[in-house]
């Protein structure tokens, strides 16, 4: 199998993603790992994608899509695999269509996690990170005995900048201008599947799996 997993900031798609790749016995491959990977290792896309990143811009297409090709062309991909961030936007996907094209493949579903935008602000606005461990706790959903102090080592608990509502408005404009068109793609291949994101993380699994198992037959 060889999927995409699309869906705005809060959606839960990292969570989603580790179940969809376990159940399937393929990669999970977020470009964020790509990126650290390529970066860490020194290699040649690794350098020229870092010095776009220290000047503050984005990584061009052309550099990205050739990280994931290279990636894609590991052994354990050979066969399948569930990408995570990446397409974001239309040209990349085509360029991952060609890809695949160029190998005698091609992806067989797109996942989509539905869910409001104010359910969104709602996730991500209340986590809380913790300064000393690292740990994130969420004032509605997961909350320490303390508001302001971790329960696993005492740290002092802050809100990110990128958990701010702010902030995370910005975020869900920018996924509404590049990201959401690739539904539009997507679904008029035939390949896009929708999956309510809503609602306790056991239930957004159990939807996952049947949307899943409905659409392999």
């Amino acid at each position: 199998m060889r999927l995409v997993l699309v869906g705005p900031p809060g959606a839960g798609k990292g969570t989603q993603a580790e179940f969809v790749a376990a159940m399937l016995a393929v990669p999970k491959i977020s470009t964020g790992d790509i990126f650290r990977a390529n970066v860490g290792r020194g290699t040649p896309l690794g350098v020229t994608a870092k010095r776009y990143m220290d000047a503050g811009r984005l990584v061009p297409d052309e550099v990205t899509i050739n990280m994931v090709a290279d990636r894609l062309a590991d052994s354990d991909a050979v066969y399948g695999f569930l990408l995570d961030g990446f397409p974001r936007t239309t040209p990349q996907a085509i360029a991952l269509d060609e890809l695949l094209c160029s190998r005698e493949t091609k992806l067989d579903v797109v996942l989509e996690l539905v869910i409001e935008e104010d359910e969104v602000i709602r996730r991500l606005s209340g986590r809380r990170t913790c300064r000393g461990c690292g740990k994130i706790w969420h004032i509605e959903f997961d909350p320490p005995r303390a508001t302001d102090q971790c329960d696993r080592c005492g740290g002092v608990l802050f809100q990110r900048d990128d958990d701010r509502a702010a902030t995370i408005a910005e975020r869900l404009r920018v996924y509404d201008r590049d990201t959401a068109p690739l539904t539009d793609y997507y679904g008029a291949q035939g390949r896009l599947v929708g999956i309510d994101g809503t609602g306790p993380v056991e239930d957004v699994t159990a939807r996952t799996g049947d949307a899943l198992r409905s659409y392999l037959g």
